[in-house]
């Protein structure tokens, strides 16, 4: 997960930590984890993208997240009314804003459309919720969407996700053609649509396993492709190019790709935006992820130099700080960011965990529990607040931000330990002790289930 403005140490990426979701992706593979990458720079630039399209659509940018899955294959997938989920590796082979916002478009057209919805509803008349198992419910809990979280029931079978995710022909025409009008509205290229078929060309002649997983669940035919450039000249192609979509859309995938290819790949290639502070992120990036600490805060210094309000390069910058050890020093960068972002959730997260390494851990608590209020889905936010908890003596919050953490990762039996141990030590009846009995129950629904099968 990244967080703030670079990426926590974690899995196999630099500066990078995760909220491992136990979805079984819908792939031909055996069920694994995947992990959601949180980095507010990133999500505030596909909030940028997404927001004129979502308003086309008739959705509310403040209600529907654009979220970045860290995987290298291609695809993007709705599970909820709530959130977009896109994998990085779609997001590095898209060459175009216009080509990342008609992947945008058809994702937000499913759930203008109503298609999840209906899924969802579907799903639930059939008895089948279970073979979704605990996966997507993580998915929808991470997502914010509470309702659907407890109505996927515990138990995962890779076929019946396969089966929620794949949509219909109609649907993908439905979607299609929605997305195209919600993409001319936005005064967007829907040429864009154009360019994502381009790259699943030849696709639907490949068996299921050697197909791209945005293929498996977005079939796409001879037949379609044609409709597609139908709707696209019927809707005009005549869009002068967004200046600030495609300025986004290279920091966004700048970023990235600094981060998930090599850093001397990264080095050869800082300047290919065609924006200097992109440019210099990049840098930071690469040269963080060597252990060149010098070199990375000259090239973050030179971004803020050219965006002083930009208060994700400050973050970027604490960051930096952070993985070097140079804590009070991360504490003022930090603390710049929030200044510039109050309401900021993975930026003040950034900055209590600094605070927490200072050792001032009543200032960090404080900073935390803004955080988890705005956006509880940050994983490492949760652990930093649990530590800040157990430092101050509060070991019954320690325990319930412990057990929330570990349900938000799908690990429900760990939940539960931890969640019992809270309800021991919280007041009976308190808010706090009644956040640990639905994390009890939940723990206990996914054990009964697991005998079953």
């Amino acid at each position: 997960m990244w967080n703030s403005g670079a990426f926590h140490r974690g899995s196999s990426l630099s500066s990078m930590g995760a909220i491992v979701l136990t979805l079984a992706m819908l792939l031909a593979q055996p069920a694994r984890a995947i992990e959601l990458l949180r980095d507010a720079d990133v999500e505030y630039g596909l909030a940028q993208l997404a927001s004129p399209i979502l308003r086309a659509a008739g959705l509310s940018p403040a209600q529907v997240k654009v979220l970045v899955v860290n995987d290298g294959d291609l695809n993007a997938f709705v599970v909820s009314n709530d959130v977009i989920f896109v994998n990085h590796g779609l997001i590095n082979r898209a060459t175009s804003a216009e080509m990342l916002q008609a992947v945008l478009a058809h994702e937000a057209a499913h759930i203008a459309n109503g298609h999840i919805t209906r899924r969802m509803t579907n799903l639930g008349n059939a008895r089948t919720l279970a073979g979704l198992g605990m996966a997507l419910a993580a998915v929808a809990a991470a997502a914010g969407n509470g309702d659907a979280a407890a109505g996927l029931a515990i138990g995962t079978t890779s076929a019946a996700q396969r089966a929620f995710l794949k949509h219909t022909r109609a649907e993908e025409s439905s979607a299609d053609q929605s997305g195209v009008r919600f993409m001319r509205a936005a005064g967007a290229d829907p040429r864009g649509f154009l360019e994502v078929m381009e790259l699943f060309r030849g696709q639907d002649v490949l068996s299921e396993a050697r197909q791209d997983p945005y293929a498996r669940s977005h079939p796409l035919s001879r037949d379609r492709l044609r409709a597609m450039e139908a709707f696209v000249a019927a809707y005009g192609t005549g869009v002068a190019p967004n200046p600030t979509a495609a300025y986004w859309f290279a920091r966004v995938k700048g970023k990235i790709s600094a981060h998930t290819r090599a850093p001397k790949w990264t080095l050869k290639r800082t300047g290919d935006s065609g924006y200097k502070d992109v440019a210099f992120l990049r840098e930071a990036v690469a040269e963080s992820r060597q252990s060149r600490t010098k070199q990375a805060l000259r090239a973050i210094d030179n971004a803020i130099a050219t965006r002083p309000s930009d208060p994700f390069f400050h973050a970027a910058k604490g960051d930096i700080l952070m993985d070097a050890r140079q804590f009070q020093s991360a504490v003022t960068a930090y603390g710049q960011a929030v200044k510039l972002s109050p309401r900021d959730a993975l930026l003040l997260a950034g900055y209590g965990r600094a605070l927490l390494a200072t050792g001032n851990v009543t200032a960090a608590r404080t900073t935390l529990e803004q955080a988890r209020v705005i956006d509880f889905r940050d994983g490492i936010m949760l652990r930093d607040l649990s530590v800040a908890y157990a430092k101050s003596g509060q070991t019954g919050m320690a325990a319930l931000v412990t057990a929330e953490r570990y349900a938000l990762s799908g690990r429900m039996e760990d939940a539960g330990i931890h969640a019992k141990r809270a309800s021991g030590l919280l007041a009976t009846g308190s808010g706090p002790w009644q956040r640990a009995q639905d994390v009890l129950i939940a723990s206990e629904r996914a054990e009964k289930r697991k005998k079953r099968r």
